[in-house]
């Protein structure tokens, strides 16, 4: 069977519960579902909890009860078909009497990938695949990664001037942008995983990478220092308040005991030629914890590794109607050495205005 205009507005729907818990999910796929009954009205809703229990299905169907028998189920991912710490939902969907499921994306989970649609078809239950296909996708790209590449996605978060420039010649930053764009800065640092700049970033700011949003302060994602010789201070902000926002330190030195008491975690990983923490290494130990979403917030040398490395999926760039001149600090170091053609492309995926700052978004080109 076809996808139909209902279809798409009920799937539209249930992405919008996925979207509240994209970010406080991982590593789990945030899902929406949304249960219509046979009289077409919306009579079970639900997403997925906090740390991925219990599934948005569960909840939607819970809600339902009985108006569930002979109900179409709208998921914004194809249900799951193995025993992990609840039972499948696929079979919760049967067990319900759900007459039809409508799915946008097939889970490349290899427990589940088709696994769920076979087990509903084969219960009698129809079942639609497609619906807001792009869209689904793109919510879940952090977990599609995490599947299939065994890293988190990677977006490159960037506030420059007009020219280019992140800081003055004396190395103030503080604030390029405005309010409006500080705030949504925040909301990306609720909706990632994980949280990453670079050590000279840490030494000059002296940053908390906490989201200070007001009702959005338990979602700070976890914080991780590329910090090559371990020069992180046991008296830094990170430091301090490791053992109430979990704190992570790349190095590719031996010690660290001073910022392991403070609760923060020490882990060495190969070197890269320049001798700094190993970006490919870094982001599959991040992949192995279960990190699906990572924010890189800097510094140049830290943006210019990610781009190298062809490691950036998605840049965030947020320009102030500042002009800092020649002598301002770069908000991506020098990349290494290569033709036009060779160049990291990216493609424009949206642009939003943020009091007097312009947001672009853009994605790498495949």
């Amino acid at each position: 069977m076809s996808v139909v205009a209902a279809d798409l507005h009920q799937m539209r729907h249930a992405l919008r519960l996925a979207n509240r818990a994209v970010g406080e999910v991982a590593p789990n796929p945030a899902v929406g579902c949304v249960i219509v009954s046979s009289d077409g009205l919306v009579v079970g809703r639900g997403w997925t909890g906090r740390g991925g229990r219990p599934h948005a299905e569960t909840v939607a169907l819970a809600q339902a009860g009985e108006t569930a028998r002979g109900a179409t189920a709208y998921v914004t991912l194809e249900p799951c078909s193995h025993h992990g710490q609840t039972p499948p939902c696929a079979a919760s969907l049967i067990g319900a009497g759900v007459a039809r499921v409508v799915a946008a994306v097939e889970d490349p989970d290899p427990r589940v990938h088709g696994k769920g649609f076979a087990m509903l078809r084969e219960a009698g239950v129809e079942v639609v695949v497609g619906a807001c296909v792009k869209e689904a996708s793109e919510q879940n790209a952090g977990f599609f990664k995490r599947v299939r590449d065994g890293r988190p996605l990677v977006t490159l978060k960037i506030a420059q001037s007009l020219d280019g420039k992140t800081a003055t010649s004396s190395g103030e930053s503080r604030w390029i942008t405005g309010e409006a764009a500080r705030a949504y800065g925040h909301l990306l640092r609720a909706r990632n995983d994980a949280i990453l700049i670079g050590v000279g970033t840490a030494l000059a700011d002296d940053p908390e990478l906490t989201c200070r949003l007001p009702g959005l302060g338990d979602r700070s994602p976890l914080r991780v220092v590329l910090d090559t010789r371990l020069r992180l201070n046991e008296w830094s902000k990170l430091a301090q308040s490791a053992n109430e926002t979990p704190t992570l330190i790349f190095t590719t030195a031996d010690g660290g005991g001073n910022l392991i008491s403070c609760g923060v975690e020490v882990v060495k990983v190969a070197r890269d030629f320049r001798g700094r923490p190993d970006a490919p290494a870094v982001l599959a130990e991040l992949g192995r914890r279960g990190i699906t979403r990572l924010l890189v917030e800097g510094g140049a040398s830290v943006h210019a590794t990610f781009l190298d490395r062809r490691l950036a999926d998605r840049l965030e760039i947020f320009c102030s109607p500042t002009v800092l001149g020649a002598a301002g600090h770069n908000g991506i170091e020098s990349l290494a050495a290569m033709t036009l053609g060779e160049a990291p492309r990216f493609r424009l995926t949206g642009s939003r205005m943020l009091g007097p700052d312009l947001l672009e978004s853009f994605a790498a080109e495949d």
